[in-house]
């Protein structure tokens, strides 16, 4: 919950499971449960395909028209406002996903993401682009290839059909950005600079902050306001992000994982992840060797 009052959604890793979730509404049935006016933010990343039909949201307070054939990316720390009244004419494919769903973004520092050329739809000053007639027949297939191998993780080779299928959704977004993401800016560039370097030490936002010669509290407030997260949530992000690519790619105990990431002990370690992901560090790691 932010101090506003705000809820905030974690993505819920399901075991055994890629962190990708596929939903197709329409008219009749999706989000027919929503209060009027649900205002909400992700800590994941959603695209949204629309199919049919007209609708609208609201994005950090401005109106977000839908139509059929466009295609909108809701970044992590953005703020939707969203009833079902304002979807009901319309029919659409919606995918939730974190990056560790995607090679090519996996173990690439949380601080890169929103320039990353695959998220560029993500970008500020992007967000929606629209589908040629002839392409969006493809858009429907991927998305419903991509639901079928989410729907059954078991299946062989499904985690690799899913990052594929997830992939060329992305890049086919990529593509429909009016531009290439640009740079962070020359202070974010600084804060994320300082976070890479320090963020395996037991360092804090003020810490981060002092060493750059601003206060925690305007950083922080300059940070949300131009990423929709706090100083503190980066620190953290990044620190998680290193910890699941440890507990992907090495056998280290819990105490070595939290000695290299920042974190008190393997017990501190424990109670983050399951706070962040709702699931245990020893549980994540077993669902990736799972048969």
């Amino acid at each position: 919950m932010r101090s506003d009052g705000t809820p905030v959604y974690r993505y819920r890793q399901r075991p055994g499971a890629p962190p990708v979730s596929v939903a197709r509404f329409d008219a009749a049935a999706a989000h027919a449960d929503l209060p009027p006016d649900h205002r909400h933010v992700h800590d994941f990343l959603v695209l949204l395909h629309v199919e049919e039909g007209t609708g609208f949201f609201t994005l950090d307070g401005a109106e977000r028209r839908l139509h059929a054939g466009e295609v909108h990316a809701v970044a992590p720390g953005q703020v939707i406002g969203v009833s079902a009244s304002q979807l009901a004419d319309c029919r659409a494919w919606s995918v939730a996903f974190t990056p560790d769903a995607v090679p090519a973004l996996a173990s690439v520092s949380p601080l890169t993401w929103a320039h990353h050329p695959l998220l560029a739809l993500f970008t500020p000053g992007a967000g929606c682009g629209r589908v040629d007639g002839p392409d969006r027949e493809s858009w429907s297939t991927w998305m419903a290839d991509l639901a079928d191998e989410v729907a059954d993780p078991d299946r062989l080779g499904a985690h690799e059909a899913v990052a594929a299928l997830l992939t060329r959704i992305l890049v086919a977004a990529a593509r429909l950005a009016p531009s290439a993401p640009g740079t962070p800016g020359p202070l974010l560039e600084r804060v994320f600079a300082e976070i890479e370097k320090r963020f395996r030490e037991p360092v804090t936002a003020t810490d981060i902050a002092r060493a750059l010669g601003y206060t925690p509290g305007h950083l922080t407030t300059v940070l949300r306001r131009r990423t929709g997260r706090p100083l503190l949530e980066w620190i953290t992000e990044r620190r998680m992000t290193e910890v699941r690519r440890m507990l992907r790619e090495t056998e280290l105990p819990l105490d070595a994982v939290a000695a290299r990431t920042g974190l008190r002990d393997a017990t501190y370690l424990v109670r983050r992840f399951r706070a962040r992901y709702g699931i245990t560090p020893q549980r994540w790691r077993r669902t990736l060797t799972a048969p």
